[in-house]
C-alpha cells in the first residue's frame, strides 16, 4: 500500500541524516580556533571530538528500546530538537568543560538519529525500493566527511567557529517540522525490557575508560589518584558487564553472536577502521592548521577530498561484491589505508597541496573498500533474527574504536613531541660541529635570549613533526597486523541481505 506524503518523510529524515553526519567532521577544522577561545591545550581539545562520539556509541545500542516503548517518532523529534538545543549550547560555550559537557549532550540526542530514520525508510518502501533507498541514505551519511571539513572551513574562516554549531538550527528545524507533519506514530511496545544492569556496566566501563585515557597524558598517568580511580572503575564495570553477560538469561549483549566467527573478526576489524580514519582526521587538522599555517577554508578543501574517496569507491565495490571475493576487497582496503599512513610518515611542512589531496583520497578509497565488504562478510553467517542485535554492537565498536584511536594517537603525539624535543635538544652542545657555523651563531645563538628562543622553537617544530610521523607509522602497522586476520573469515553458504548503510551512522 502506498504511504502518503513518501517524498516529503524521505527528504525530511534524510536531512536529520545529515545534521548528524556533518557533525561527525564539521568541528575538526574549527579545533584550533576553538581551542584558542577555551583555553585548551593540544590534547585537551580533542575531548570535543572523543566526548561526541562516546556519548552516540553508548546511547545507539538502546535506541532500538527506546523507540519500540514509547514510539519511533516522539523519539525522533525528541532527538532532532535535543541535538539542536545542545549544538546552540556548544556555540556559546564560553569554557572546555561547557563545551565537552554540551557535545556530550549532543551525542546522547544524535545517536537515535541514524538508526530511527534508516528504520522509518524501510518501512516506508517496498522490498524491492529498498535498494535504491538505502543507497540514496548511505549517500546521506557519507555527505558528512565530504563536504564536513568544507562547510566548516568556510564558516569558521568567514564568520566564526560557533557556527559549525549554530548552522544545525536551520538544518534541524525544517527536519522537525517536516517529520511532525508527515510521519506517523509506529505502535509502541508497553512490553519491552531493556537490560539496565547490562546496558550501565557498558556504559560506565566505556565512560571510564575514555576519561582514563583522556586525562592519562596530562596527569602523567597512574601517578596520578583520579586516573586510578578512573581505571578501577572502568575495570571493575566491565567485570561486572562481562559477568552478567554469561550469566543473565536475557542480557544487553548476547554472548552467542561472538561465536559466529566472522561477526567476531568483524568486530575487530570495524575497530581498526575506527582507530585509523577518525584519528588520523584529529591529526590532520593540526598538522595543516598549526604546522604548515594553512588557512582553515585551505585546510577544509585539503580534507575534503578524503570522504569523496570513499563514497565513490563505495559505489564501486558495492558492484564488485559477488564477483570478486570479499577477503580481496578487505586486502586491497588495508593495502591503500596502509600505503597512505606510510605515505604520512614521510611528510614535512613543505609537503604540497597536491600530494596531501592525492594520499587523502587513497586514503578514503582505502575505506570505500572496507566498509561494505566488512559489512556483507561480517553479517553473511549471522542468523537473520540476531542482525538487528549485531548491527548495534558493530557500530558500538567502530565509536569506540574511534574515540580510543583519537586519545591514544593524540596522547602520543605530546609525549613523543617531549621526548623528542629532549633527545634533539642533548645535541645542542658546544662538541657539535654543526653549532659553530656563521649562520648558526648569528640566527640561532644559544648564549643569546632571542637565539635561545629561535632555537627552541626551531627544535619543537622538528620535534612535533617526527611525533606525528610515529603516529602516522603506529597507523600504518595496525592496518598491516589486521591482513591476516582476513584469512579468519569464512564465506557463507548463502549471501546474506544487510543493509549495508547501517554501518555508516
Amino acid at each position: 500500500m502506498p504511504v502518503a506524503n513518501r517524498g516529503m518523510i524521505t527528504a525530511c529524515v534524510i536531512l536529520a541524516v545529515i545534521m548528524q553526519a556533518l557533525d561527525t567532521t564539521i568541528a575538526n577544522v574549527a579545533l584550533p580556533y576553538i581551542q584558542g577561545s577555551v583555553s585548551a591545550s593540544a590534547d585537551q581539545i580533542n575531548w570535543v571530538l572523543t566526548s561526541y562520539i562516546v556519548a552516540a556509541a553508548i546511547m545507539t545500542p538502546p535506541s532500538g528500546y527506546i523507540a519500540n516503548r514509547f514510539g519511533r517518532k516522539r523519539i525522533l523529534l525528541v532527538s532532532i530538537a535535543g541535538f539542536v538545543i545542545a549544538s546552540i549550547l556548544c556555540g556559546i560555550a564560553q569554557s572546555l568543560i561547557e563545551i565537552v559537557g554540551f557535545r556530550l549532550l549532543q551525542g546522547f540526542f544524535g545517536a537515535a538519529l541514524v538508526p530511527l530514520s534508516q528504520a522509518i525508510l524501510l518501512d516506508i518502501y517496498t522490498p524491492e525500493e529498498r535498494g535504491s533507498a538505502m543507497a540514496l541514505f548511505g549517500v546521506s551519511v557519507m555527505v558528512g566527511p565530504v563536504l564536513g571539513p568544507v562547510i566548516g572551513g568556510w564558516l569558521t574562516d568567514n564568520i566564526s567557529w560557533r557556527w559549525v554549531f549554530y548552522i544545525n538550527l536551520g538544518i534541524g528545524a525544517v527536519a522537525f517540522a517536516g517529520v511532525s507533519a508527515f510521519v506517523t506514530e509506529s505502535k509502541k511496545d508497553a512490553t519491552a525490557k531493556l537490560d539496565w544492569l547490562g546496558f550501565g556496566s557498558l556504559s560506565l566501563a566505556i565512560a571510564a575508560l575514555q576519561l582514563c585515557l583522556d586525562r592519562g597524558e596530562q596527569l602523567d598517568w597512574f601517578s596520578s589518584g583520579e586516573v586510578m580511580i578512573e581505571g578501577l572503575v572502568a575495570a571493575s564495570a566491565a567485570y561486572i558487564f562481562v559477568v552478567h553477560t554469561f550469566t543473565a538469561k536475557a542480557s544487553f549483549v548476547n554472548p552467542r553472536l561472538f561465536l559466529d566467527r566472522n561477526f567476531a573478526v568483524g568486530m575487530i576489524f570495524i575497530f581498526i577502521v575506527g582507530v585509523t580514519y577518525l584519528a588520523s582526521m584529529a591529526l590532520m587538522t593540526p598538522y595543516l592548521q598549526t604546522l604548515m599555517g594553512y588557512p582553515v577554508v585551505t585546510a577544509g578543501i585539503a580534507m575534503g577530498p578524503r570522504g569523496m574517496g570513499t563514497m565513490l569507491c563505495m559505489f564501486f565495490v558495492g558492484k564488485l561484491i559477488g564477483k570478486v571475493e570479499i577477503r580481496w576487497l578487505l586486502l586491497a582496503g588495508l593495502a591503500l589505508t596502509a600505503w597512505a599512513m606510510w605515505d604520512m610518515t614521510g611528510w614535512t611542512p613543505d609537503v604540497s597541496e597536491g600530494r596531501i589531496i592525492s594520499t587523502g583520497f587513497v586514503q578514503g578509497m582505502g575505506l570505500g573498500f572496507l566498509f561494505v565488504p566488512l559489512t556483507v562478510v561480517t553479517f553473511s553467517t549471522l542468523p537473520a533474527e540476531k542482525r538487528g542485535e549485531g548491527t548495534g554492537l558493530y557500530n558500538l565498536s567502530r565509536n569506540i574504536g574511534s574515540a580510543v584511536g583519537i586519545s591514544v594517537v593524540s596522547a602520543l603525539l605530546t609525549e613523543n613531541v617531549q621526548e623528542n624535543h629532549a633527545e634533539i635538544v642533548g645535541n645542542i652542545t658546544p662538541f657539535n660541529p654543526a653549532m659553530h657555523s656563521q649562520a648558526v651563531l648569528h640566527m640561532l645563538n644559544p648564549l643569546t635570549a632571542a637565539g635561545r628562543a629561535a632555537l627552541d622553537s626551531m627544535i619543537t617544530v622538528q620535534a612535533t613533526i617526527i611525533g606525528y610521523m610515529d603516529d602516522f607509522k603506529l597507523m600504518m602497522l595496525m592496518c598491516l597486523a589486521a591482513m591476516p586476520l582476513v584469512f579468519l573469515l569464512r564465506k557463507a553458504a548463502q549471501p546474506a541481505v544487510v543493509d549495508h548503510s547501517a554501518v555508516m551512522e
